[in-house]
């Protein structure tokens, strides 16, 4: 079925269909009612069906306006007379109808106060029907297997109601669940997007500006670095560039087949990253004991932490000295970045930082670590991030993991 024309027409249609199968089973209620007949013409059970059973066909256009329209000729009918009686809960079938639709669209306690109303209306009516109205109609020809009750007919008339308003209640608290959910999805979505264009561009943009200094200040003395420097900020910015086009490609919904998808980072480039941070004048001591490989999801993770590590290192503590530990046992990921704080009396710049720390692994207390603590949350994991006692700064995390990468 095609989905614009059961948002644009199919509906009504529907209603429509709904509303003269309800006339016809009203209008033959009301023709061969189970208890005595009206008192109206026979044919008259034909145009009250379809005044009652009308409400339904229009019910999406304005519902709480159709759901007073409804209730009041299911009333009017009854207490006019012109219902069948032992059958009168035919009669606020459509008001069951569009009560189900309000609820759908109106906060519950609205459509509570709507199903409290239309229930005092519908019994106010039947009890006038049994006490004015049946007592002068002339007995059945035959006795009824449902012979009219008033108690049947209050009890079967309310029950309906709450039925309608509980099952559109109970609608519209799946409608509401389901976009929160899908909410949250989108905002968590974007803070993902947000932390790897943040861990990828802070990374190489800190090495990019390391080596442009270099590059500027040896300009003259040392050309032979000059082009080294450059090579370092090439290599650097392709690289970027490739990673920013796959994290960009997150963003696009139509998911084009033939755009060549290029694979995440993992445990494979953390080599890569130590060399890196190398060129900018941090020595790096990488130590990577894997036992067992981890999931992609994980991977990327220790790859990105570490890679936010040693920016930190690069921009607020280099020239210095650094040590990268990660193990993986195939039930946890743990990772420590250590370094030594600056050399030669530099002062650090993190010590204006909002973490009060003396420069180094922890930067400046900005997204860096926002990002590698939500990391680690991910997992249901551990993540510290403090300054040494004896200089320097200290970023560990820990993230536990299923071997199919799911939290444990």
């Amino acid at each position: 079925m095609d989905r614009a024309w059961w948002r644009f027409g199919g509906k009504d249609v529907v209603d429509a269909v709904a509303a003269v199968v309800v006339a016809l089973t009203v209008g033959y209620a009301i023709v061969d009612p189970p208890g005595p007949s009206s008192w109206w013409p026979l044919w008259s059970a034909w145009p009250v069906a379809a005044v009652v059973s009308l409400p339904i066909a229009v019910r999406r256009r304005r519902p709480r306006a159709v759901l007073a329209l409804a209730c009041a000729a299911g009333v009017l009918a009854t207490v006019a007379g012109a219902v069948a009686a032992g059958m009168i809960w035919l009669s606020f079938v459509p008001t069951v109808l569009v009560l189900y639709l309000v609820a759908t669209v109106v906060p519950a306690a609205w459509s509570a106060a709507c199903l409290a109303a239309c229930a005092s209306a519908a019994v106010a009516a039947i009890l006038v029907f049994y006490a004015r109205v049946f007592p002068g109609l002339p007995p059945a020809g035959w006795k009824s297997e449902l012979p009219p009750y008033w108690p049947v007919e209050i009890g079967a008339t309310c029950v309906l109601l709450a039925a309608g308003w509980f099952t559109g209640t109970l609608v519209r608290w799946k409608r509401d669940t389901t976009a929160r959910l899908a909410e949250a999805a989108v905002a968590d979505e974007r803070r993902r997007i947000a932390r790897e264009l943040h861990d990828v561009i802070g990374h190489s943009m800190s090495l990019i500006a390391v080596k442009a200094t270099v590059a500027n200040h040896v300009a003259d003395a040392r050309p032979q670095e000059v082009r080294a420097a450059l090579a370092v900020i090439e290599r650097t910015s392709r690289s970027t560039l490739a990673e920013i086009h796959r994290v960009l490609g997150l963003l696009r919904s139509d998911g084009d087949p033939q755009e060549a998808h290029l694979p995440a980072p993992g445990m494979a480039g953390l080599p890569e990253l130590a060399a890196g941070a190398r060129s900018a004048g941090v020595e790096v001591d990488l130590i990577v004991r894997e036992e067992a490989e981890p999931p992609p999801a994980v991977a990327l993770s220790v790859y990105r932490i570490v890679q936010q590590a040693l920016t930190n290192v690069i921009t607020h503590a280099g020239p210095t000295r650094c040590s990268v530990t990660v193990d993986v046992d195939g039930r946890a990921a743990v990772i420590e970045v250590v370094d030594d704080g600056p050399r030669h009396g530099r002062p650090p710049r993190a010590v204006q930082g909002a973490h009060g720390g003396t420069g180094g692994t922890g930067g400046t207390g900005g997204h860096g670590l926002v990002g590698m603590r939500e990391r680690a949350r991910m997992y249901g994991g551990a993540f510290s991030a403090e300054p040494r006692p004896e200089g320097g700064f200290r970023v560990a995390a820990r993230l536990p993991y299923d071997p199919n990468g799911t939290v444990t």
